[in-house]
């Protein structure tokens, strides 16, 4: 019997209950407001909304949307979000290597026993970029401002250890707003294609954070919040505010441009007892000189007739870049009236063993080449003699002309001619070319004689080249002109289409000699629209 009772307890339970949760189901059905009804989303144009509702939401709107100058670059958010994790190891790992080496000076003047990182992370939630904007100038500069905002987990906990005591602090819940700007300059033929990056804020940065000491949350304290967001604001902004900037070195500015630290004087004096070349009568010899990693054409001496033995006594300057590596190129050749010049020998003059402010006085063996293997080497070809002697650039010289302020120069380096000086020439980019037959670009620059050109850049009519020339003068080339003319080759040989010229422009010295740099664009005469940007740069010795 009581068997009986119980089963019929459990069915009675069972189907009440399922009963109930039908009935109530039912009545949710019947009783279900009509706003819940899912429906379509009203998009309302920005002028519908009142004040209050944009000033909710106003600081949550990208840059991109409220600036037209700024660029929507989700792109990069993207890259972020997959990076994050290694990013946040390597900066960590960065920050504590430059932070041990201050907290372990500042420890000693306030006699602290240590400060240690016992957790180091930015945690889970990448920063984002909510625009970017990027500055064009005619510098050899590139500038971006990009609007960062970092709402982030971070867990940065520290153990300090002073008179005995022990104490934990913990750096949560990290805000930072900024808008940087970060400038990398100069731009450089070689990656990662700019050999410094400075930082600098344009407005104070929003900065909020949590700060746990002992466990207690210190924020919370009346008067501490506003006070420590204030201080940290006005110190950033103190030292990194622009102008100020904070400057990161990639590489030495002075390798990566390839600056001129010397000068090479050379003498070619005399050369005897050359190999005869000619099969009847005597050869007419002449030197070809030119500097190793040297792009512009090589120097020549005089044809000396019908001599084996003959004398020169004429004098070269070199732009010298790499003391370490760079040498001097020299070659003997036999001058004929038609046909192509015999090479008489050849030899070099590493830099590395000149002893600088030194002359010293070289009898050279002429080689068939400078292979060591080849056999023909022994044979005697006769020895030529210079005199060389190399000026290296004082240091302090150096600095100041490859430092933050070396777009202006106010003194060349010693070692350039005295009354005289170096004039530089930087072949930046030309705009809006066009040839009859084709377009693939070079310049040529002629100066007192000597020419130089840059490289060829096929198919473009707006190229880049970026290359520097250096010439030495030995007196302000007031009264003189630069002719800089673009010329076309074509990509391939051929026999209509030749060399053609696009345009030219002479340039007058006066202003950049007086004002020590120019850098302006020049319109090219014989173009339609053709223009030119040429930096000129005069540093007087």
């Amino acid at each position: 019997m009581g068997f009986v009772n119980g089963l019929l307890v459990f069915f009675g339970f069972g189907v009440g209950c399922s009963v109930g949760v039908l009935f109530g189901y039912l009545l949710f059905i019947y009783f279900k407001p009509t706003d819940a009804v899912a429906k379509d989303v009203k998009v309302r144009p920005l002028v519908e909304y009142d004040s209050k509702s944009l000033e909710r939401w106003r600081l949550e709107v990208p840059l991109w949307v409220k600036s037209p100058d700024y660029d929507r670059i989700d792109w990069v958010n993207s890259i972020l979000e997959q990076m994050w994790p290694y990013l946040d190891k390597a900066i960590c790992g960065m920050a504590k290597e430059r932070a041990e080496p201050i907290i372990a000076e500042n420890a000693a003047k306030y006699k602290i026993g240590s400060v240690e990182f016992k957790t180091f992370t930015l945690g889970s939630l990448p920063l984002t970029f909510h625009g970017m904007k990027v500055c064009l100038t005619d510098e050899k500069e590139l500038i971006v401002e990009p609007s960062i905002k970092w709402a982030g987990n971070p867990n940065i906990t520290v153990v300090v250890k002073a008179y005995g005591l022990k104490a934990t602090i913990q750096v949560v819940d990290l805000q930072i707003f900024a808008l940087p700007r970060i400038t990398l300059k100069p731009l450089i033929p070689r990656f990662p294609c700019f050999a410094k990056i400075f930082v600098s804020l344009l407005d104070k940065p929003h900065i909020d954070f949590g700060l746990k000491f002992i466990g207690a949350d210190l924020m919370a304290i009346p008067g501490l919040y506003r006070f420590a967001q204030e201080t940290i604001k006005n110190q950033v902004a103190s030292m990194y505010g622009w102008p100020k900037p904070l400057e990161v070195t990639i590489m030495d500015p002075s390798k990566a441009l390839k600056k001129p630290v010397g000068i090479l004087h050379v003498k070619v004096v005399r050369a005897s007892n050359l190999r005869k070349k000619d099969f009847l009568g005597k050869s007419d010899p002449y030197v070809r000189l030119k500097m190793s990693d040297d792009k512009v054409p090589s120097k020549k001496t005089t044809v000396k007739h019908s001599t084996l033995n003959p004398e020169w006594n004429e004098e070269f300057k070199f732009t010298v870049t790499d003391p370490e590596t760079q040498y001097l190129d020299l070659s003997v050749y036999d001058w004929e009236q038609v046909g192509k010049h015999d090479k008489m020998g050849t030899n070099v003059v590493h830099l590395r063993d000149l002893t600088p402010d030194e002359t010293k006085t070289l009898t050279l063996n002429l080689l068939k080449s400078m292979d060591p293997n080849d056999p023909e080497n022994e044979k005697p070809r006769g020895e030529i003699v210079l005199e060389a002697k190399y000026r290296p650039f004082k240091e302090e010289e150096l600095a100041r002309d490859v430092g933050e302020g070396a777009d202006i120069v106010e003194k060349a380096p010693d070692g350039t001619p005295q009354g005289g000086g170096l004039l530089v020439v930087i072949v930046h980019d030309a705009q809006d070319l066009e040839g009859k037959h084709h377009t693939n670009p070079y310049v040529q620059i002629f100066f007192k004689g000597e020419g130089k050109k840059t490289k060829r850049i096929k198919k473009t009519r707006d190229p880049k080249w970026e290359e520097e020339f250096h010439f030495v003068c030995e007196e302000p080339p007031i009264n003189e002109k630069l002719h800089v003319e673009v010329y076309s080759k074509p990509s391939k040989v051929a026999i209509l289409s030749s060399k053609e010229s696009l345009g030219y422009v002479d340039i007058g010295l006066a202003d950049a000699v007086g004002n020590r740099r120019t850098n302006e664009k020049y319109d090219l005469i014989g173009s339609k629209s053709g223009r030119i940007q040429i930096e000129l740069q005069w540093r007087p010795s």
